[in-house]
This record gives structure tokens, sequence and C-alpha cells, in this order.
């Protein structure tokens, strides 16, 4: 007090009010500093460290817990026999080898986001489309990527020749049964970036995916499976394909002129991040046979801040990126 009139002390609120009142200017004054930092302390460049383990649900044929940062996937593969005869439409017999598996379903992803896994998903709430759509581009990417080879999900036959076949024809190997996999995915903590964790966990809960020893019994008529551990098979994925995405953080919509605006990549966006961004880019990238890696699909949602040069940007980012999940993955 001086000269009896009381001076008001200021007023200060704690960061987390602030993100939460005025999230988009909270993020851009971060953002803005001469070496750029995120809320979460990352760089705009940075990525999640990922955990996996595989294995933990005994009675799934392969399962995996992948964690990145604080999103946290479980994802469970139950095989079960579809016998031939039971195929409504059978596929034509010249039909491509990298097409059998999505003619056939024989891969069928579905993913939930259980309630409480973030904010936006407590009881009561109605169901959203988000669910819906990551099982639909986990299953469009499982077909585009061939990942699952045919050949690890037939149960074929050699039928013994009878007198009515030519000496020089050989015996006749026919299909009688396909492993259709069910892909039960369930997202148990939401922060950020369901997509990519949520791949990384059928990537990594099918490559821990055993399949028993399964034959036709002709006598039985039936598909018999071998109770031995030991008989089992394990399957064998073609190539590793990794999903990265990017969330951008720009300013144009708060500015009348768009070449004033300022724009941000940020790799690997969580929950916070991706509600105040408008736009993204995922990235596939997978490997190639010399070592190096190619891009399998790309997917940009939202916004015009992406060009090309920002695009080359992410590529390589994704490119690393792929190198870390690779490490885990194979690890795991």
């Amino acid at each position: 007090m001086a000269n009896g009139t009381a001076t008001a002390s200021g007023l200060s609120f704690p960061r987390e009010t602030f993100a939460k009142l005025t999230p988009g200017p909270f993020l851009h004054a971060h953002l803005k500093q001469p070496e750029p930092i995120r809320p979460s302390g990352r760089t705009p460049e940075e990525f999640r460290l990922p955990i996996i383990s595989t294995g933990s649900l005994t009675h799934s044929n392969g399962s995996a817990v992948v964690r990145v940062g604080d999103t946290a996937i479980v994802c469970g593969v139950r095989a079960e026999i579809l016998l031939a005869s039971d195929i409504p439409h059978p596929p034509k017999e010249d039909i491509d080898e990298g097409d059998l598996v999505e003619e056939l379903g024989l891969l069928v992803p579905n993913l939930e986001l259980s309630t409480g896994c973030s904010p936006a998903h407590m009881p009561g709430n109605p169901p959203g489309t988000h669910a819906q759509s990551l099982s639909y581009r986990i299953l469009s990417l499982l077909n585009a990527s061939n990942l699952v080879s045919p050949n690890d999900l037939r149960i074929q036959y050699t039928e013994p020749q009878t007198d009515d076949d030519l000496p020089d024809q050989g015996p006749r190997t026919v299909t009688k049964a396909y492993w259709a996999l069910y892909i039960d995915i369930l997202c148990i903590a939401l922060d950020g970036n369901s997509f990519d964790a949520a791949w990384a966990a059928v990537i990594a809960a099918l490559q821990s995916t055993v399949l028993p020893k399964a034959w036709w019994d002709p006598d039985r008529e039936a598909i018999v499976c071998s109770p031995l551990t030991a008989k089992a098979q394990k399957m064998q994925l073609n190539g590793m394909p990794i999903a990265s995405t990017f969330a951008v953080f720009s300013t144009a919509s708060s500015l009348k002129k768009r070449e004033e605006a300022e724009s941000w990549v940020l790799a690997d966006p969580d929950g916070f991040e991706e509600d105040v961004c408008r736009e993204s880019l995922t990235v596939v990238v997978t490997p190639k046979r010399d070592g190096s890696s190619g891009i399998l699909r790309l997917e940009n949602n939202g916004g015009f801040v992406i060009g090309k040069e920002l695009m080359k940007r992410c590529v390589r980012m994704a490119e690393n990126r792929w190198s870390e999940w690779d490490a885990v993955l194979r690890g795991g």
C-alpha cells in the first residue's frame, strides 16, 4: 500500500488453463520461438518413443500391445477355418495371388475405442465414426500392402491318383479351406495419432500369429487341426509397411492474407495438437528389395499448406521413422 492506495496484484493462470481457453494461441506461442518447441516438450520433427509387447493374450493366435506416448492399443488375432465349399462365389482359377486375400475377405479388422480412453469417449456418449474410419483405413492398407500371403492361409489336399488319371499328369493339389484372420483392435488410451499406433499393433500381432497345422481328412471329410504347438507355423509377412502421420498448424485462418501466414509441420501429433490442427498427412513407407524404402501410400486430409516441398520433407522423416519402428518391431 502506497499513499493509502492498494496495488492490484497481477492475474495469472496455470498453463493448462490457457491451453483449454485459447488452444490455438497457446500452441502458436510455443512454436514461434527462435527454437520451436511443442507444449509436450518435443521439437516439431520429434516422434514419441514406441513400446511394443507381444504374446500378452494367451487365447489368441497372435497379440500385441503398443504404446506411443499416452496412446495405448491392444490387438488380438483370432484364426478361424473357412471351408472352400462354404464360399458362395469361389475365386476364379486365374485370379492374381495378390487379390485373393481381398477377394475372399480373409482379413477382418475391427477397431473399438474403449469407454474412457479419452475425454471425448465418456460413458453415455453416442458412438462416433472415428472407429469405423480407422477400421476401414486399416483394412484398405492391409489389402494394398499384400501384407499377408495367401499361401500362409491355404489348407490344401493332394488327391491320390486314380486309374482314370493320365500317367504324366501327376497328383492334383486342391484348396480345401482357408484361414480367416479376425483382427480385433482395442484402443484403451487415446492421446492422438491413433492410426499409426493401431497399424503398428496390427503388424506386431500378425508377426506373432501362429497357425495350427491343419489338413484335410478324406475319411471324415473335414479339416483336422493338430493340438501340438511344435507343429504350428508362424506367419511370414510380406515387408514391413510403417505409417507416419504429420499434423500442420497454420495461422492462416486468423489472417486476412494467406501469404502472411506461418505454418509448422508436427510429427506424431498428440491429442491436443490434433484438435488445433486442421490438416494432416499420413505417409506409409515400405522397404524395397535393395534395402531402401519406398512410398506405399499418401493420405492428405484438409487444408492447403502441404505442397511439394513439405511433402518431400515429411517423406524423409517417415523414412527415418521406419527405421525406428523396424528395430522395435523386430525386437518385440
